[in-house]
């Protein structure tokens, strides 16, 4: 074969073990050769539909065979997948159709007149197609075959920022692939491996850490749409689910359920765990059922995989995002301390995380100024803040960045603030994280009011922050929105002028 890339898998694996299940979804299950089937099928309506190398397909539907079978299918043809996030309203995801300038959308059922809205708002003649598709026709011509490299783009991942709009993180054949070895070689992932995943696809976490891996390695995926902690037990046991993944809040509401108890998870052999740190207490409720966490670090510029604490440390090293994976390397840099410029952190010192390895993207898709602002010198900028002990284990500290981190998913204040500036009572604003015990953060937006607008009234300043959230709500997708309001007299600025946040933080950012 000349193609290295994904669109490679499926043809590997069904010819290593065709009747191996590889996709488990409902009442269904694929075999390695009805997968591959399935998506020589769909490449070549694709192809009938216009789709070339270097051409853009978005896809926008849940966890779902089709998405897999998109995906691979545009690696056969040397196309770029761009899996769409379907929280996101019509506005945005026209946004994201676009920037990423995608030629076709392919839809699960369900998801026909989201997909028709959102090629209305982005103004631009997109083809759409249905995800049915049927096994490969033994009379179909073949498909040529390309020279995909691992240097060539695979997908388009957008993903919140602090600058408002979302960017396009472009990751090649070789980032996922690379990623996907980390995971093997850092979590001991077996061909036997039975992964349930119930998080979503278009995040990087759920696809990197999850998917990909076991279907490289040869095990068996379990496509969820999403998340249902009764049936996530219910599965568990049906399936003998080896590996499960979550945010802490996932985990939190598995333990909490009363099916918990009694459930039998006799199976599972790794529970891993990304998006935020895992309380200790709740390690050690799984603890005591003989299930210990493998935590991670990542970010989609990295495929994400980063930073792992396997679940011998756990415990001792609670708190901490772990040590660098196999392939990837780290640092923490010292920035502008005392007009020194940047220097190596010692043992505890804060400094910035970087990364480097196989694994980090190339850049961001056509945004070459932020590209060059965070890519230095072959090393990806995190933007986050952390210590390293003595061990080399690395705790996350702080971010840079104003970025909010609820559930997993990526929130921009700026985004969430532009919105709300919108609002005509609303002059200046500006929307911080705080404490969730069950999201670990939400966002809470920080008003000064218009003159007009102003009232010392309770009942009114409680209508006008309803009124608020209720106008975000229909401008934003429902995890953007604001879990609470707060009125100010002023925003505290710097010299310059720029809104500070850390001192919103102090004043408003109780739980």
């Amino acid at each position: 074969m000349r193609n290295e890339g994904l669109g490679s898998w499926t043809a590997r694996r069904a010819r290593k073990c065709p009747q191996a299940t590889a996709v488990i979804h409902q009442d269904r299950q694929y075999s390695y050769r009805e997968l591959h089937d399935r998506t020589l099928a769909a490449a070549h309506r694709l192809r009938e539909a216009g789709l070339r190398a270097g051409d853009r397909v978005a896809y926008l539907g849940p966890n779902h065979p089709a998405y897999l079978e998109t995906l691979f299918a545009a690696g056969m043809l040397g196309a770029v997948f761009v899996p769409l996030n379907t929280r996101l309203t019509a506005a945005e995801l026209g946004y994201c159709l676009t920037d990423s300038e995608s030629t076709l959308v392919v839809h699960t059922d369900g998801y026909g007149d989201s997909a028709q809205a959102a090629i209305a708002e982005s103004g631009v003649a997109i083809t759409l197609l249905s995800a049915l598709t049927t096994a490969a026709d033994d009379s179909a011509p073949q498909l040529p075959d390309l020279p995909v490299t691992l240097d060539d783009p695979c997908m388009i991942l957008y993903t919140s920022g602090t600058t408002g709009r979302p960017k396009g993180v472009v990751l090649t054949h070789g980032n996922l692939t690379w990623n996907a070895i980390n995971v093997i070689v850092d979590t001991d992932l077996a061909h036997d491996e039975v992964t349930l995943v119930s998080a979503p696809l278009f995040h990087t976490a759920a696809l990197g850490m999850t998917c990909l891996p076991t279907l490289v390695k040869g095990g068996t995926v379990v496509l969820e749409e999403a998340f249902d902690e009764v049936r996530t037990i219910e599965l568990v046991a049906r399936h003998q689910v080896t590996l499960l993944f979550g945010v802490p809040a996932m985990f939190q509401r598995l333990a909490d359920t009363p099916a918990f108890a009694e459930a039998d998870l006799s199976s599972i052999r790794t529970l891993m765990c990304g998006g935020a740190p895992v309380p200790r207490p709740l390690i050690e409720r799984y603890l005591a059922l003989g299930l210990s966490f493998v935590q991670g670090y990542g970010l989609t510029e990295a495929s994400p995989g980063t930073l792992l604490l396997d679940a011998e440390h756990a415990v001792s090293k609670a708190g901490s995002a772990g040590v660098p994976m196999f392939f990837t390397d780290v640092r923490l840099v010292r920035t502008g301390l005392d007009g020194a410029g940047e220097a190596p952190a010692g043992v505890g010192e804060v400094g910035e995380l970087r990364v480097e390895g196989p694994n980090v993207m190339p850049g961001y898709w056509r945004c070459p100024q932020e590209t060059d602002q965070t890519l230095v010198d072959g090393w990806l900028r995190t933007g986050d803040l952390a210590t390293a002990d003595a061990d080399g284990y690395i705790r996350i500290v702080d971010r840079l960045k104003d970025l909010i981190i609820s559930g997993g998913e990526n929130i921009s204040p700026a985004e969430v603030e532009e919105a709300l500036l919108a609002h005509p009572a609303v002059s200046e604003c500006a929307v911080i994280g705080v404490p969730d015990a069950r999201w670990g953060e939400v966002g809470r937006a920080v008003v000064v009011v218009r003159s007009a607008h102003q009232t010392q009234d309770d009942a009114a300043r409680t209508d006008l922050a309803r009124e608020l959230l209720e106008f975000a709500a229909a401008r934003l997708a429902k995890y953007k929105v604001p879990k609470g309001v707060v009125f100010t007299d002023f925003l505290p600025r710097s010299g310059a002028g720029k809104t500070l946040k850390a001192e919103l933080r102090k004043r408003y950012g109780g739980s």
